[in-house]
């Protein structure tokens, strides 16, 4: 089994990025998280993340208040999975960015 870890910035700033980590075996993805995250106020903050926690693929939109919203993802194959999640949050950061930003208004 293979472990792999890295960064993606999305915007030349550096100010966001996706955090992805993938558990491979013989040439198929058997695990994987890929979170975004923007650099808010000097600190790090996840706003969604795709992973296999609970047994199934789905996506957690996190919001400043701890609120989480979980959407389970029809995608058994983790190859295209890890595809579908990374592509979705690179066409899509900016949305869940200003998404979060709103609930950050008093």
């Amino acid at each position: 089994m293979n472990k792999k870890a890295f960064l993606k910035y999305l915007a030349k700033e550096g100010e966001d990025r996706l955090r992805i980590h993938i558990e491979v075996d013989k040439g198929q993805v058997i695990n994987l998280v890929v979170q975004y995250e923007s650099l808010i106020g000097g600190i790090w903050q996840a706003i969604v993340r795709y992973d296999m926690a609970h047994g199934f693929f789905h996506r957690d939109t996190l919001f400043p208040n701890g609120e989480q919203v979980k959407t389970a993802i029809d995608i058994s194959n983790l190859n295209m999975a890890l595809q579908y999640a990374e592509q979705d949050l690179k066409d899509k950061w900016e949305f869940y960015k200003e998404r979060y930003l709103t609930k950050l208004k008093p």
